[in-house]
């Protein structure tokens, strides 16, 4: 067996801090407004693109899903009122997924609790021993231009 290495520890550090995180968001999402992590992260997704709409493989790309979870993801949000599908007019064959007014409503409340449990979250894993450092390095990260 080999010796772990730097860059393996502080990748373990950021799979356990994902992994608990990812599970918070899902829980406080679903509790307090009945969606879940993947429909939260597209409702964000659509609500900043330009007029409210994204190619289906883009929305995939965006949030990290295959083209057949993105799918079935999208018809969740459309058979709940949250988006609605059209067609891209100068490309028939393309797909376009449409946030509605109810999903930037929705999108708009779930806001809140998506903050304050990453900053829980966050703020938790920074006082354990093990992820402390690489919570360290990550808020040390300049923001995206």
């Amino acid at each position: 067996m080999g010796a772990i290495t730097e860059d393996g520890l502080l990748w373990d550090g950021i799979v356990t801090l994902h992994g608990r995180v990812e599970h918070q968001l899902a829980k406080a999402l679903q509790r307090r407004h009945g969606i879940g992590l993947s429909e939260y992260r597209a409702l964000c997704r659509l609500s900043r693109a330009e007029d409210g709409e994204l190619r289906m493989q883009e929305l995939a790309d965006l949030i990290g899903l295959n083209q057949s979870s993105v799918s079935r993801l999208v018809a969740r949000l459309e058979s709940a009122g949250l988006t609605r599908r059209t067609m891209c007019p100068k490309d028939r064959r393309g797909v376009y997924t449409v946030i509605t007014d109810e999903g930037r409503a929705v999108q708009d409340e779930a806001a809140p609790t998506y903050t304050e449990t990453l900053t829980e979250a966050l703020d938790a894993a920074a006082g354990e021993p093990s992820l402390a450092p690489v919570l360290t390095a990550l808020r040390r990260m300049p923001e995206p231009a």
